[in-house]
């Protein structure tokens, strides 16, 4: 048995848990996330209160299938009842983040300003003019959603402007030396 997929979700009573055909509903305080389970050989049970995530063979890639779906549902369960959150910062001189409605407008240092527009389901924070706070119910959505406001500046090793995660460390580069002689 796969170490992750063995353990059982457990479910609070203010979770409603849907299974129709191969398709998982969780609704919880926060909203509701559907996926379906693509993989025949892995079936999903509600008892209890309980999710448990089994699978039929002992193929390696339905060994694989089963750790990943029970962390998928897993995420979704706590996804629905807390949420989740990426916190980014903003370094350089003259870098920052202004909210103009929906929109999120980054100041990166280039020539144009880059306008941000959250999906759906994506609240996107401004907590300081250089940090900003990506939360939402579905881990990957957010995940996603943060890894693209990033791109649109990696950090840079020198110096260190760019945006960064609020717990990532950027390794910094000596710059040049002058010559001795």
């Amino acid at each position: 048995m796969s170490r992750v997929g063995k353990l059982p979700i457990n479910v609070d009573d203010k979770v409603k848990v849907n299974m129709v055909g191969n398709e998982i509903e969780i609704t919880g305080p926060l909203g509701t996330l559907k996926r379906s389970i693509q993989n025949d050989k892995i079936i999903v049970e509600i008892e209890n209160n309980q999710i448990l995530v089994k699978r039929v063979s002992e193929n390696k890639t339905v060994r694989a299938a089963h750790g990943l779906y029970r962390s998928l549902i897993n995420n979704m369960v706590e996804g629905v009842t807390k949420g989740f959150q990426k916190n980014l910062i903003i370094s350089g001189v003259g870098f920052r983040a202004v909210a103009q409605g929906e929109k999120i407008v980054l100041s990166l240092g280039f020539s144009h300003p880059v306008e941000i527009l959250p999906p759906e389901g994506i609240n996107i924070e401004i907590v300081t003019p250089t940090e900003l706070a990506v939360k939402g119910i579905d881990k990957e959505l957010v995940g996603q959603v943060a890894a693209n406001i990033k791109a649109n500046r990696k950090p840079d090793p020198y110096h260190g402007y760019g945006i960064r995660y609020k717990d990532e460390t950027i390794l910094r580069k000596e710059g040049k030396s002058a010559a001795k002689g």
